[in-house]
Order: structure tokens, then sequence, then C-alpha cells
């Protein structure tokens, strides 16, 4: 019995193991998986500062005219004591010396004869960065399972940090099945095809920032695809696509099993993509994907990315789908839970016209799909659909409803 989407996407949360910790330059973690949570050693700021190049005044000064004889310059160490009657010329980021209360920009002061004139209203700590106001001292500031990115390693750098504790990278092995198909570098006969779908694998994969291997092409037969299988053993995440089917040279998952696989999820209920494996051989998990290249497509999207999130590291591994609305009316066939592919302009969703599940041209101009139930017989123009997005990321830690109804 297939299994629906939602029951595929939570064996995927509960089944699938993660990788390894490893420890690496914070300059080299872009894009990875954090392993721990890091407390804060110290507040950042770490004092008191300026905000504004300005005077640090009293707030019991306002409106008055003060003395100013001392200036403090960002990287100073301010041993002086502002006292009533006075203020101090401050630089941004320049430490706050004692008795100050707040600082006024050079631009709200008049001057007069060498002193300045202060504006009749100071509110207290006005333009004063505080210490700890950022990061505070013990705190977690970056936590298990985030995306390192060029702004998580500035706080890692603010914080004195050389070094970090990620997930190594996710190895991915891709082989396709099918004694049709050919390499797409060397010259195929008329009743041959080439594999566009091990190369798209790869791609997408490398996007996905994982260390991608190819393994040629198996023949359809039980011994020849053991032997494909036994070279990427080893690799985090095998996918492959074609053999999964009912035909009569449909032999992936049988070769699977027969090396010790573990079935998952043996069908999915969605269209296009029915005849996807779930599995795993000890540490290693196994997807095996329809041949048709847009069924494979829609599936990898769906699932894949979803296993590649949880073995990364990654808690945000559920899709967060984007409310957007319909350009125009679309139909779409009962009985089963569709997948349509579409464009999207920031304001609404146009489904691609045609999508058939071996078609390739699709898959290129799609930004991102809408998931149908078998219920619905029509998608009208400006109804709320719930997008998933294929360009770029929009993930959660918990399940959100992803089906547009």
């Amino acid at each position: 019995m297939a299994s629906s989407i939602l029951e595929t996407l939570e064996t995927i949360v509960s089944h699938i193991p993660t990788v390894e910790k490893e420890t690496i330059p914070i300059e080299s973690a872009i894009n990875r998986i954090v392993a721990d949570d890091y407390l804060a050693h110290f507040n950042l700021p770490r004092f008191h500062n300026s905000a504004m190049d300005g005077y640090v005044v009293k707030v019991s000064d306002a409106g008055k005219t003060v003395d100013t004889h001392e200036v403090i310059y960002a990287g100073d160490n301010p041993t002086m004591t502002l006292i009533a009657g006075n203020a101090i010329k401050i630089m941004t980021g320049a430490p706050i010396p004692h008795g100050a209360d707040a600082v006024i920009p050079i631009e709200n002061v008049k001057f007069d004869e060498g002193k300045i004139i202060l504006p009749k209203e100071i509110q207290d700590n006005h333009f004063i960065r505080m210490a700890g106001e950022d990061i505070k001292k013990g705190e977690i500031y970056i936590s298990k399972g985030e995306v390192i990115n060029a702004y998580t390693i500035a706080s890692l750098a603010s914080q004195g940090m050389t070094h970090i504790s990620v997930y190594r990278k996710v190895n991915v092995t891709v082989f396709a099945t099918g004694d049709e198909l050919r390499p797409h570098f060397e010259k195929i006969e008329a009743h041959q095809l080439y594999n566009s779908n091990s190369p798209m694998f790869m791609a997408r994969a490398k996007s996905l920032n994982c260390d991608v291997r190819l393994i040629q092409t198996s023949s359809d037969t039980i011994q020849s695809l053991k032997t494909s299988i036994q070279n990427a053993l080893g690799s985090d995440i095998i996918i492959t696509s074609g053999g999964v089917s009912v035909g009569d040279k449909d032999f992936t998952k049988e070769a699977f099993t027969r090396l010790g696989m573990h079935t998952l999820i043996d069908k999915v209920d969605i269209k296009p993509g029915k005849p996807t494996v779930i599995g795993v051989i000890e540490n290693t998990t196994i997807v095996n994907l329809p041949g048709n290249p847009l069924a494979a497509m829609v599936n990898f999207e769906l699932f894949v990315r979803a296993i590649l999130r949880k073995i990364s590291g990654r808690l945000d591994y559920y899709h967060a789908p984007i409310h957007t609305k319909m350009k125009s009316d679309f139909s779409i066939r009962k009985g089963k839970h569709s997948v349509i592919l579409g464009k999207f302009n920031g304001e609404s969703f146009e489904p691609l016209k045609p999508q058939m599940p071996g078609m390739v041209s699709p898959m290129q101009k799609a930004d991102g799909f809408i998931l149908t139930t078998p219920d619905m017989e029509k998608l009208s123009i400006n109804q709320t659909v719930k997008m998933i997005p294929i360009k770029w990321e929009s993930t959660s830690m918990h399940q959100i409803e992803i089906f547009s109804q």
C-alpha cells in the first residue's frame, strides 16, 4: 500500500540518521550545520559605548551651558569621571566614562565661546550602546542545527572563536538503471536515450552542499545492480532512478533488498512519482526515484531535500510553504495527491503548461510547486495556495500544513 506524503515525510524524520561531527576553522564553515550550542564568553558590546560622535553629559545639565576640554576616542580606556557642569567629547564606539548619563550628537549642541549649550531635554542612556544589549555572556548565541552563513561567522569572530564543531558534509552517490540509457557525452542510437537524471541529481545535491560522486549507469540485471550498489555503499545516501516500477526489468528494489535494505517506504500516494522507494542499509539511506525526469525531480524536491536536511544535522527539516494566490484558473484531475509545478513572481503562482512526468523542460522553469488533495478539481484565480519553493529554502522545525485545499 502506498504511503501518504505526510507519512513519508514523518518516516524521514523518524528513521534517517545524522552524520558525525568534525571541527573546522570558522572561515571554512560557510553553509555547514552547527553541531553544538555555543554560549557567549562575554557581553557584546563588551562595555557601554557611544553610538554617535558627540558629547557625554549629565541629564541634570539639560538646557545648561557646560565646559568641555577632554576627548575620548574608540580604543581609549578612560579613567576620568564626568561631573556636573561638564561634558566630554566622544567618538562613535568609544567607552562611556564613569558618571555619564547620555550622549548628545554634535549636531544637537550649540557652541558658545569654548563651551557648549545642551538641549533642554536629555533622555537617560540616550545614544549609549549598553554592554550585552546585542549578546549577553552565558546565553546561546549560535544554536545546534543552524546553517552557517557569513553573518554567523561574524558572530563567531566577535566572540574570538577560531574553530567550530559542525556536522561533516553529506556524501551522496548517484547512479541510474536502464539498458536504454547512455551518458550525455556519448553518441547514441535512435533507440537509446541520454541519461538526464543522474547529472540532475548530482548538480542538485552539490547545490545543497553535499559531496557527490557518480557511478556509471547499471544495466537491467540483478548482478549488475548489486555491483553498482556495493560500490556505492558507505555513502550517506544512494540516489537512483528507474527500475522501481512493475516492468519485466525493474529489478532495482529487489537488488537492494538482497543486499539487506530495510524498506521504509515502498510507494508514495503522489502524482507524479508513485514508484518511489526509501530504505536503509545500515547507515546508508537508499532512495529509488522514478525514471521519468519530472517525476524524479518532484520527488527529489519533496523528499530527498528533507532527507538531506535530516542527514546533515539540520533541525528545520520540514517544508515551510509560502502563501500566495493563483494567477489564473487551473483544472486538476481528481483522485490523487498531485504536484503542480509553476512560476512565482512574488505575488502569484502560475502553473506551467504542459507538465507531464516524462518531460524535462518544465523543471528548469519552475520556481516552486503546490500540492493538492484528491478531491480537488480546480484551482481558481486569486485562490490562496501554499507553494513550496524550489529555487530557495523555506523550512521549519515543525510540521506545517503543506496542501492547498
